[in-house]
Parts: structure tokens; C-alpha cells; sequence
């Protein structure tokens, strides 16, 4: 016979316990606390617009939120530099953001004590904690789907560029290596999504919730891990995922340890009902499987979308390839390859429709906007960040392999020769997965 769980007497619950005064204050907080933080930030906006290519701002990002912030900074934390909103910078880490939790951590410190001197004599909170749960579980469930989806449709992480592939390792950030690892192995890029999708599935219905925090509590505290130790911008947000999934597991917390540590047998968990009559407890129920279904439907239509515009399923450049600088000369001019008054070129690379890129000799790359016509066989350029410079060519493709540009590059003619080289002569892309290996193949 297999080992027996100890069993004691369940105690019933009551209708109306009474709270301690660390867990009513503690109710308090995270009420404000939690949500100010999801109000003000992407976690709402992302309920009615997928996060990855919404066009609704951060509410902190305007009034009355925004001159507070930075009242804030410049009178109270003193900080000289200008504020960069997170939506414009890019990083979920800016200035701007921190201040931002600055802010709304003295507000809840402010508001809790407050509230707990007005209303001291309550002994409980059950009825607002009822629909509380139900917010921060769909705020939650919100992002994990978000989030999640754009790693089952690999995009959060692409697969590495061709300019990605010809860069040297050492030259790579923290954040670029995750990402281009990550991004090399679309499996475990979905395997990962996946994970997070089901934590967010599961946090759809009540009876699903405490094990859809669970899983969501394992994914972000990866995730958070992973944003520390490569440097992700985006180490805040991840920790206040992180809060969102304790506060949905603190009910459960007793029972939790009494099944996984004390190997107890624990009374079920209670199904805290909104309102008395059970036509309206199912008419909110089916409002949030509503909501389930238009988040899961929105996030895969966003990310099916942006999978044929910036994924793998985007279109590539009409002379998509790298290719390698053989000859070139400067007005009439032989020059050895490459070495140009616009630095010593060593390849050019077309990936995107619209821009291109040279390396040179020292490995870096000068990106260039590019407009190619197939028809005219002319190729334009343009310079970011300096309208007066221009180049412009004809081509010829000779053979599929060989491409020949003449034409004017600023105030200079040149004629250069390419040479394409197959971008499955990296290891990274033509190792592949082998179930079999005799000897480590680790280079």
C-alpha cells in the first residue's frame, strides 16, 4: 500500500471570518498598490489592444499621471536628466518607469494608512477581495496570453538576421545573445510561449485560477531571471507580473503548504460567489469566458499579422542575400576590395525590402534605406539622418550567384562586383537537431 496522507478534522468556512490586522492592511495595499500599477500601465491598455502593436498609450504617460511623474522626478528624486516615456524609448526600465513605481508606492503607503485609521473596525474584506481577484486574474491572464502568443508565433524573439548572422559573438549585448539564442530554436521559442498561454488559459475560470497562477508564477520568475542576468529592460514589469500571481495565490497559500509540505489532506477551495442568485454568478461567468475568447482571439490575429510583416513569414528583399564584395572601383579608379573612402567594405547584405546594409572589414555595418525596382533594375539609398546624401544604381544579375551596381554614391561613380554566398554555410543554421550524436558536437 502506498504512503497515506494524514488526515485531520477540516474546519468549515465561514461566511464572514475575521481578517487579521496584518492581512487587512496587507488587503489594502496591494489593492491600491496592484492596481494603480495596472491602470497605469500597458497591462490595462493591453485588454482591448494586443501590447505588441497597440496604438493606445500608457494612462501614465498622460494627465494627470505624467506631471506628476515628473514633479516627481525633478523636485522629490532630483533627477537631472530628460524623462523617456517607455513607449518611445523602447525599455520598460526607463527613468520614467521607476519613478513612476516611486510614485505609486508612496500613494499606496499613503492611501492604506488612511484608509486602515477611516476604517479600522472592518473585520474583513471578502466581497471587494471577490472582485479584485476576478481583476488582477484577467490583468494576469492578459499579458500571459499577450506575451505568450508572440512566442507561439515566433516574434518576440526572431530567428537571427542575416546581418545578425555575420556579427561577431563578442560583439554582442547581454539582451542580443538571449535574444539570438532563443530566437535560433523557434521549438523551444513556442514550447516557451505555450507555457505561458496555458498559465493565462487557466487563469480564465475560478475553478482553473490557483493552478493558472502557478504556472504563471513559474514562467515569470524565469522570465524575471532571465531580464537580470542578460540585462532585459524590462526587469520591472516582470516583478510586478510576479506580485500579481502571489496576490492570486495568497488564499490558497495554507492549503499549499499543507499538501506539498506537511502531506495533509486540506478542504477543497472555496468558490467565492458574486451575488446570490445563480442567473447573474453565470452571466459573470460567461462574461469571462467571453473575455478569454477576445483576448485569445486578439492576440492571435495581432500576432498572426505581424507574422507576415516582421516574422518569418515577411517578405524579403528582391536581392535578398549576402553577398561578397569582389571587385570595386572609384571613379574608373581600381581600388584593393573595399578599401573606400566610406571605410573598408567587405560585404553588402539585403535583407528587409527596404533597407540594406555594408559590413566592413572591421565587422561593422553601415545600414543604409534601400528602394529596389526588379523592373528598371535600379537600386536608391538614402542615409538615415542626413537628407542630402543619396546613391543610385543600375544592377545586373549576370547569374543567380554574381550582381554587378554601377552608379553614383554621393559625389563619387563606382562599379562594384558581388559574389552571393548561401547563408546555410553557417553552422548555426545547417546543424539542425540530431537524436543521435556519438561524439559533443559543441563549437
Amino acid at each position: 500500500m502506498g504512503p497515506q496522507l494524514q488526515t485531520e478534522p477540516i474546519q468549515p468556512q465561514t461566511e464572514n471570518p475575521k481578517w487579521s490586522l496584518a492581512v487587512r492592511i496587507g488587503f489594502r495595499f496591494c489593492l491600491i498598490y496592484l492596481g494603480l500599477y495596472c491602470l497605469a500601465t500597458q497591462i490595462i491598455t493591453s485588454l482591448f489592444s494586443s501590447t505588441q502593436g497597440a496604438d493606445i498609450p500608457d494612462p501614465s504617460t498622460l494627465w494627470p499621471m505624467r506631471p506628476v511623474v515628473f514633479w516627481t522626478a525633478t523636485h522629490i528624486l532630483h533627477v537631472r536628466a530628460p524623462l523617456s516615456l517607455g513607449g518611445n524609448s523602447g525599455s520598460g526600465d526607463c527613468m520614467f518607469g521607476w519613478v513612476l513605481a516611486f510614485c505609486l508606492l508612496a500613494i499606496a503607503v499613503f492611501a492604506t494608512g488612511i484608509w486602515s485609521l477611516v476604517d479600522r473596525r472592518r473585520e474583513n474584506y471578502v466581497g471587494l477581495h471577490k472582485w479584485f481577484w476576478i481583476f488582477a486574474r484577467f490583468a494576469l491572464a492578459g499579458q500571459m496570453i499577450n506575451y505568450g502568443m508572440f512566442k507561439v508565433i515566433p516574434l518576440q524573439m526572431p530567428y537571427p538576421t542575416l546581418t545578425r548572422l555575420l556579427q561577431p559573438f563578442g560583439t554582442f549585448s547581454p539582451m542580443g545573445v538571449l535574444w539570438s539564442s532563443i530566437g535560433a530554436s523557434p521549438v523551444y521559442e513556442i514550447f516557451a510561449g505555450c507555457a505561458e498561454v496555458v498559465g493565462g488559459l487557466l487563469l480564465i475560470l475560478p475553478r482553473t485560477a490557483s493552478f493558472g497562477a502557478l504556472i504563471c508564477l513559474a514562467d515569470m520568475i524565469q522570465v524575471f531571471m532571465l531580464n537580470m542576468t542578460y540585462d532585459v529592460p524590462v526587469k520591472l514589469f516582470a516583478f510586478h507580473l510576479i506580485l500579481l500571481a502571489c496576490f492570486l495565490l495568497a488564499p490558497d497559500l495554507p492549503r499549499l503548504v499543507s499538501v506539498l509540505f506537511l502531506n495533509r489532506a486540506t478542504a477543497p477551495s472555496p468558490q467565492a460567489q458574486l451575488f446570490r442568485a445563480a442567473r447573474a454568478n453565470r452571466f459573470v461567468l460567461a462574461a469571462q469566458v467571453v473575455l478569454g475568447l477576445w483576448l485569445v482571439g486578439m492576440n492571435v490575429y495581432s500576432a498572426r499579422g505581424d507574422w507576415s510583416v516582421f516574422g518569418g513569414g515577411r517578405p524579403h528583399s528582391p536581392l535578398y542575400g549576402i553577398w561578397e564584395v569582389s571587385r570595386m572601383s572609384i571613379d574608373e579608379q581600381p581600388r584593393p576590395p573595399l578599401l573606400t573612402d566610406y571605410g573598408r567594405w567587405r560585404r553588402a547584405i539585403f535583407d528587409f525590402p527596404a533597407q540594406m546594409a555594408f559590413q566592413r572589414m572591421d565587422d561593422s555595418f553601415a545600414y543604409y534605406s534601400a528602394s529596389i525596382s526588379l523592373t528598371d533594375k535600379i537600386l536608391a539609398l538614402t542615409k538615415r539622418g542626413d537628407e542630402n546624401w543619396t546613391a543610385n544604381f543600375t544592377f545586373q544579375r549576370p547569374a543567380r550567384e554574381q550582381l554587378i551596381l554601377d552608379g553614383r554614391m554621393d559625389y563619387d561613380q563606382v562599379h562594384i562586383e558581388l559574389q552571393l554566398t548561401e547563408s546555410n554555410k553557417f553552422l548555426l543554421v545547417r546543424r539542425g537537431f540530431h537524436w543521435i550524436q556519438e561524439f559533443t558536437f559543441n563549437r
